[in-house]
């Protein structure tokens, strides 16, 4: 299985809701004592546990296909995961589905478009800013302050999902680890 987080590279973005996809294999890198792989051609960070890979893109966010496809390529991945923020889900929200749209996010659009839109989805919600017109400076900010109170305990949660899904389905996955509404206090 070829675990993807998806982000931006650079200590500009490290933590920004962009980001979270990064954020999550990070954890999971610590989690499974994952090691580093040589990957310069493979243009992204690319770690190995047992007989799973985890990536992060360094194309930037736009061209994250490019570094999928070549990983996927080249170790003849057939299962790939990718986990990403979501702009349609209220904060601390996590939802699971196989294929779709990419729903105007860019980095599942160049994925879609160098490996088709047939991936398991990790869809971890950010919510949306006030404005239409601010979405590329909200989801290049920061978590605010309350936020990131919560973003251990999420992410935790979600490295427990994608541990369950190495020996479970996508629809088990899903119903137990569903993060419908996530209440800020």
């Amino acid at each position: 299985m070829l675990i993807v987080g998806l982000g931006n590279p650079g200590p500009n973005y490290e933590k920004t809701r962009h980001n979270i996809g990064f954020m999550v294999v990070d954890a999971l890198i610590t989690r499974f004592n994952a090691q580093k792989l040589s990957s310069s051609s493979f243009k992204g960070e690319l770690f190995k546990f047992k007989n799973h890979f985890l990536l992060k893109p360094l194309t930037f966010m736009n061209l994250s296909g490019e570094s999928i496809v070549a990983v996927k390529k080249f170790y003849k991945i057939e299962q790939v995961v990718i986990i990403h923020d979501d702009l349609d889900l209220p904060f601390g929200t996590l939802r699971f589905k196989y294929g779709g749209g990419h729903g105007g996010h860019n980095g599942l659009r160049s994925a879609d478009e160098k490996i088709s839109p047939e991936y398991a989805r990790v869809r971890m919600g950010i919510g949306k800013p006030e404005h239409k017109g601010e979405v590329s400076s909200y989801v290049l900010g920061n978590f605010s302050d309350a936020q990131k109170t919560h973003l251990d305990e999420w992410i935790s949660h979600t490295c427990n999902a994608i541990e369950y899904m190495f020996e479970n389905s996508l629809e088990d996955v899903s119903s137990k680890f569903t993060i419908k509404k996530f209440q800020l206090q």
